[in-house]
């Protein structure tokens, strides 16, 4: 068992220092770049906060810039010891999602999955609280929206609320969580934060690269 996971640990890190061949455009999907990556691209399907596929996601693919992809591998390598692994909900994100997002946030009417993602919050302070703005780092590639899972049967560890809730509770270091969650908490922001990704301290699960490589531009091809 020992020997299967030094094996697995030194495939990861290779993984993690060397680019693809598919790393000639802007974008590289990171399942060819993290061995063992899970997929719950949310944006894809109804499973979010609007309850319908999002504009421009047109496929489950986690695309990224091949540095932060291989950031992510370094993640992912330096976890396996633990028996932990990583699950996307988001990456790369088209311009024209944000808009989709935005113009979402600005329909009063439509708060059927209220419940779900935003018990607690008014839809109209969505703007003003930070949970919905018109510009997001999504659309630059560098940008993950990630949990922790553990690689024997898949489960998420318990981060005490879930993916995008739009709650004070999502904030990394909110303090009325159990001593079990907050621990997931940390585990995830600190890898992260070794592998050269700063945390958005209000949501647990969201990430960026420093040192992005487009950090002044937007992207709006689809995810296909």
């Amino acid at each position: 068992m020992a020997r299967l996971m030094r094996t697995l640990v030194t495939g990861l890190a290779l993984a993690a220092a060397q680019p693809t061949a598919a790393e000639a455009g802007p974008f590289v999907d990171a399942s060819g770049v993290v061995p063992g990556l899970v997929l719950d691209m949310r944006y894809a399907g109804s499973n979010n906060f609007i309850g319908r596929p999002v504009a421009g996601y047109e496929a489950s693919r986690c695309l990224l810039t091949p540095q932060a992809a291989r950031a992510l591998a370094a993640v992912q390598a330096s976890l396996a010891p633990e028996g932990l692994g990583l699950k996307v909900f988001d990456c790369y994100r088209p311009r024209r999602a944000v808009a989709d997002f935005t113009a979402w946030a600005r329909d009063p009417a439509d708060t059927r999955m209220k419940t779900a993602f935003y018990p607690r919050t008014d839809k109209a302070d969505l703007f003003r609280l930070g949970y919905i703005a018109e510009r997001s780092s999504h659309s630059r590639g560098s940008t993950v929206d990630l949990t922790l899972v553990r690689l024997a049967d898949g489960t998420e560890l318990d981060m005490g609320t879930p993916f995008d809730l739009f709650d004070e509770a999502s904030a990394t270091e909110f303090p009325g969580i159990a001593p079990e969650q907050a621990r997931n908490r940390r585990r995830l922001r600190d890898a992260m934060i070794r592998a050269g990704f700063a945390p958005y301290a209000q949501e647990w699960w969201h990430f960026t690269l420093k040192g992005e490589p487009f950090p002044a531009t937007s992207f709006d091809q689809p995810v296909r």
